[in-house]
Parts: structure tokens; C-alpha cells; sequence
């Protein structure tokens, strides 16, 4: 019994220092969150990181904080990463990408703190994390409109307010020249050249690409800018898009005026339809004509054009239709139907 109860307490003695020594290299919530505003202005001075992406690193960081602090965590280790995995999924329904953006963060984060020199700071586990990946089955389909969709969105924004017009432009520069919903809204008047028919667009990564203006699309500026001068701050705001209280519009805005839009037509596609949605059709209908994939990357600013091609350009049913139809079977198979050698039985139906 002696023996025993000596064993009990040598166990629970070492699990103790086990524990002990655990907790003293890992690294304290209180260190761990303490530099999150040097870290945002180290992104956004050395490397000229986005408004949006500092948005969203902040909300990132944020949501991990939150979720730390829920669950009473006092150390940033393997099991509260993993946890906080479990909460993404389940909780969040978080998917795979989403997930990834958020580890990916943190893992940024990490690599801030071990150049600060935080003690511990190399026990962080973010490098362990493995990349989640989506099988084909869970991706959602393909998020590109048919021309007659498109159609059908501008011509139900009637251009008769300041408003209706300056929707229009908005959505038009989405579609017609591909800019993201972050393009639009960082947009100045400085950018705009109407005589030259140019407009210069500020990308990722601070990535500057100059774009050609169609005859369609000056016009289309040209009346946005001329009933510009109805809105509040319109002499004082350098901003190419401005709200009725005269400050820059925003992003939500211009999501929820497009939803609005799209509820009232209910298009019935197997996709929530977004402003971004429209970038995808842009891309997607000039693959239809036939335009060169690297001149499609140039347009939508991408860096490769794998990223180009492999979510951006959705091929129309008509154009696999096409496809199909040039197949040499199937071409065999279409004459020999013309020509009256090939013949299919009707249905037959079997009596009850």
C-alpha cells in the first residue's frame, strides 16, 4: 500500500513539473496580443500593405482573441490552436480557404513577434497547422452570369437620380473593366482621364495597372461626374464615389445596394450573386470571345495566370457545348444520324 501511494505521488509530482515546465515555454496571451497595433503599422509602412488587408488581419487576430478569452486560455499553445480549428468549423462553418486566411494570419503575426524577440515566441504552434484543402465536391459552383443576366442587372437600375446614376457607374466599372469592390471605392478623381480614355486603378499589393475606357464606359463617367456636383462635399472630397452625406461610399454600400437589386430580379442561379460576381462574368465572357489568358490577367491585376484560370475563367454552356460537338465521335455519330444509317428506337413502354 506504502509502495503505492509513494507511486501516486511520484506521478502526480511529475505531471505537476511536466505541466510546470509546459506553461513556462509557451508563450502568455497577455504577450502574445500585447503588439497586434505595432504589428498592423509594420504591415502597413515596410510593406505597403491594403486598407483591406489590414482590415481583415485585424479581424482575424481579433476573432482569435476573442475566442481565447471565451475559453479561459491562459497560453497560446497546440491545443487552443487546434480548438479554435474545431470553432472555425463547426461553429463558424467556416471553409476551408477561410480557415486557411486566418491561420495564415496568426502565422504572419508569429513571425512579428520572433522578430520583437518575445520570449517563447518559437513554441507557437501556427507552423504546425497543415493547409486545409477543399475537396471538388464542396466547392461551390462556378459564379459566372450569362450575358443576358448581366444585361438584365443594368437595365433594371433606372439611371432617372443622382443615385440610380452613380449605382450604375459603380456597378459598370465592376463589370465592363473587372475592378474589385476595393478598386471602385478607392477610386479618386485623379485617376480618371476622360480625354484620354484612361483610368488608373491601385490593386493589391499596391499595384498600380492603367486601364483603357470605352466609349460606352466615358460616357457612362462622364454623367456620374456631371451630377456629381448635386452631393454634399462634392468640391472638398477627392473621392470618385461619395454618399449622400458627402463622405467616400462605402464598400457596404455598394453590397447592399446590389442586393437589392438582385432580390428584386431573382435571377435563379445556383450561386449567391455578389458585386465580385460581376468581375467573374467579365473575365468569363472575354474567355468566351476567345481573348488571350494573359491579356485577362493583365486586366484583372492577378500575378499569375493560373490564379486566372483556375477562378475566374467559367466557360458558358454554350461554348462546352461547342466543344463537345467538334469531338471526332461525336461528329462520326451526327452523320451517320443525317444520313439515315443510324436510327434510334423509340421509348418503349412497358404495359402495367
Amino acid at each position: 500500500m506504502a509502495v503505492y501511494v509513494r507511486r501516486c505521488i511520484s506521478t502526480f509530482m511529475l505531471n505537476e513539473r511536466t505541466e510546470t515546465m509546459n506553461t513556462s515555454q509557451a508563450v502568455a496571451k497577455e504577450h502574445f496580443f500585447n503588439h497586434v497595433e505595432d504589428f498592423m503599422d509594420y504591415r502597413k509602412t515596410i510593406y505597403e500593405a491594403s486598407d483591406q488587408t489590414i482590415k481583415s488581419n485585424r479581424i482575424d487576430i481579433q476573432l482569435f482573441k476573442d475566442f481565447i478569452d471565451m475559453k479561459d486560455y491562459l497560453y497560446i499553445d497546440g491545443k487552443a490552436v487546434m480548438d479554435f480549428q474545431y470553432y472555425l468549423k463547426k461553429q463558424r462553418l467556416n471553409c476551408g480557404s477561410s480557415m486557411n486566411r486566418k491561420i495564415f494570419t496568426l502565422r504572419s503575426y508569429s513571425k512579428y513577434l520572433n522578430l520583437e524577440q518575445i520570449p517563447n515566441v518559437k513554441t507557437l504552434p501556427f507552423y504546425d497547422v497543415l493547409k486545409c484543402r477543399q475537396g471538388y465536391k464542396t466547392r461551390p459552383p462556378a459564379g459566372g452570369l450569362s450575358k443576358e443576366q448581366v444585361k438584365a442587372i443594368f437595365e433594371s437600375i433606372d439611371r432617372d437620380s443622382c443615385l440610380s446614376i452613380r449605382d450604375y457607374a459603380v456597378y459598370a466599372l465592376m463589370y465592363k473593366l473587372g475592378l474589385r469592390i476595393g478598386e471602385v471605392h478607392q477610386l479618386n478623381l485623379e485617376n480618371i482621364d476622360l480625354e484620354k480614355k484612361k483610368i488608373t486603378v491601385l490593386g493589391k499589393g499596391n499595384k498600380r495597372r492603367s486601364l483603357h475606357l470605352d466609349d460606352e464606359m466615358t460616357a457612362i463617367l462622364t454623367q456620374w461626374i456631371a451630377v456629381r456636383k448635386q452631393f454634399l462635399n462634392y468640391d472638398i472630397s477627392n473621392a470618385l464615389f461619395i454618399s449622400k452625406k458627402g463622405n467616400r461610399l462605402a464598400i457596404r454600400t455598394m453590397e447592399d445596394n446590389f442586393k437589392k437589386i438582385i432580390k428584386r430580379l431573382n435571377l435563379n442561379v445556383p450561386f449567391n450573386v455578389t458585386c465580385h460576381t460581376l468581375r467573374h462574368s467579365f473575365a468569363s465572357h472575354l474567355n468566351d470571345e476567345e481573348v488571350d489568358v494573359l491579356v485577362i490577367q493583365d486586366l484583372l491585376g492577378h500575378a499569375t495566370p493560373r490564379t486566372t484560370a483556375d477562378y475566374y475563367i467559367h466557360p458558358s454552356e454554350k461554348k462546352v457545348k461547342e466543344a463537345l460537338e467538334k469531338l471526332p465521335g461525336v461528329i462520326y455519330m451526327n452523320q451517320l444520324v443525317q444520313s439515315g444509317l443510324l436510327k434510334f428506337q423509340p421509348a418503349y413502354n412497358k404495359r402495367e
